[in-house]
């Protein structure tokens, strides 16, 4: 009896952008029908290692495969099985919400009946019937991530890719993405969920794979990596003025493990496999004159574990939350809702119009309403053009397809293309099929139906 496929198998994934190596070797095995976890702070290669996944990125070495299919072989069937919602959503704000989801049907092949009716059941799916009807404009954060996430469902691939999906959002809303998260493996369908939250990736996934700067530092249920820093784990809170360096060399010498400072906070926690050890190190503490203004054992938490595995916190690393792979967001491109204006972003697109070098580029596309945008992306590090450059052009049109923001306006002279394999995430491309009509996105949106 031969057993079954696995969702996603990489083997040695390696991406570079000139001299900053963004993913290092990274192997990944994924079974069918779990939440798979992919925890890591900000620039540990996260996102850099879903887009390549995804066929958003070329793979400089390795390999991968999605249900036994090979992603740099065959990309277009790749995104026949897929389904990816990027950090951003990629609604047109000018639209409502049951003509963002019919557009996005149609530009994946639907006929227009068939597209409205998918709206209308994936609305209801996701709680937002009460909304249909309204402007993009006048939701919620909360409420724009799950029309984004119910895009992504259009043609019900077996895998999604969600890379940090509640990002920004309130606690409550939080929690409702959660259940429609579990809803989804409960349909049949493989999440691979990328996040910086460890209590969202403790809720959720079955089993976790921990990225540092590049490389997979730990991976296993959530139960096992907290297993791996001890049974139990000792909790301090040193008395202000406490001689933390005496604090730390008491506990290593009673307990024989070096605890984990904050020293701002004067909070220490101390893993232990044996909580009666506590004692000892309490008595330590005592007979050297620390003081301790509270104390407590509990088991050890999922930010234990990253501080022990990589020695900083999951929500550390570069000062930009976006830039997952030393680039940038891809937040460029035409405007949100096709209105004139300027708006900076950081970093690059998912196109051509990246170029080697430190500095500033400036593109305009058409927006998806009725006017034109401009924005203008700046990145401290190197604007990977080999992006694009490594594929033709017929190739990348319907990569692009599947970004959560199209990445150039430029990318319309493939539009045909773009709009007959655009069988993942079609992503806001109104602006490369109506390149040529006289009216805007909006317009024949709506007119269509």
């Amino acid at each position: 009896m031969t057993s079954a496929i696995n969702a996603v198998e990489a083997v040695g994934l390696r991406k570079d952008f000139g001299t900053f190596r963004a993913v290092d070797g990274i192997d990944l095995e994924i079974r069918q029908g779990e939440i798979y976890g992919v925890l890591g702070p900000n620039g540990a290669g996260k996102t850099t290692a879903l887009r390549m996944l995804a066929t958003l990125l070329p793979i400089d070495a390795g390999q991968a495969r999605i249900f036994g299919v090979d992603v740099a072989a065959e990309p277009h069937r790749i995104r026949q099985l897929i389904g990816i919602t990027g950090q951003y959503a990629s609604v047109d704000e000018e639209l409502t919400a049951v003509e963002n989801l019919w557009m996005f049907g149609r530009l994946q092949g639907l006929r227009s009946a068939d597209a409205k009716a998918t709206a209308r059941r994936l609305l209801g799916q996701f709680s937002l019937e009460e909304a249909a009807e309204r402007p993009i404009a006048q939701f919620s954060g909360g409420m724009r991530r799950r029309l984004d996430l119910a895009a992504s469902l259009i043609t019900r691939p077996p895998l999604i890719f969600l890379d940090e999906p509640t990002t920004g959002l309130d606690p409550r809303t939080r929690g409702e993405m959660w259940d429609t998260i579990r809803g989804l493996v409960t349909e049949g369908c493989t999440v691979l969920l990328t996040t910086q939250y460890l209590d969202e990736a403790d809720q959720l996934a079955g089993r976790i794979a921990v990225l540092d700067r590049g490389r997979k530092v730990a991976e296993g249920t959530p139960e096992q990596l907290k297993a791996s820093v001890g049974n139990s784990t000792l909790q301090l809170q040193l008395a202000a003025g406490a001689d933390q360096e005496q604090a730390r060399q008491v506990v290593l010498r009673v307990a024989g493990v070096e605890p984990v400072l904050s020293p701002e906070s004067g909070r220490m926690n101390v893993p232990l496999d044996d909580a009666d050890r506590a004692a000892d190190i309490l008595i330590g503490l005592r007979q050297t004159g620390v003081s301790i203004a509270s104390v407590s054992v509990a088991q050890p938490t999922l930010d234990e574990v990253f501080l022990a595995l990589t020695g900083h916190g999951a929500e550390s690393g570069d000062d930009d939350p976006g830039d997952d792979d030393g680039r940038g967001d891809d937040r460029g491109g035409p405007g949100d809702s096709g209105a004139p204006g300027n708006s900076k972003s950081i970093g690059i697109g998912i196109g051509s119009q990246g170029k080697p070098g430190t500095g500033t580029a400036t593109r305009t596309g058409t927006g998806i309403g009725t006017g034109t945008g401009t924005r203008t992306a700046t990145s401290t590090t190197a604007f990977a053009a080999a992006d694009s450059a490594s594929r033709p052009a017929a190739a990348d049109a319907p990569a692009a397809s599947a970004v959560s923001r199209p990445a150039s306006a430029s990318a319309s002279a493939n539009a045909p293309a773009a709009i007959a394999t655009a069988v993942s995430r079609p992503a806001a491309t109104a602006a490369e099929a109506t390149a040529s009509a006289p009216k805007s996105a909006t317009t024949t949106a709506r007119e269509s139906q």
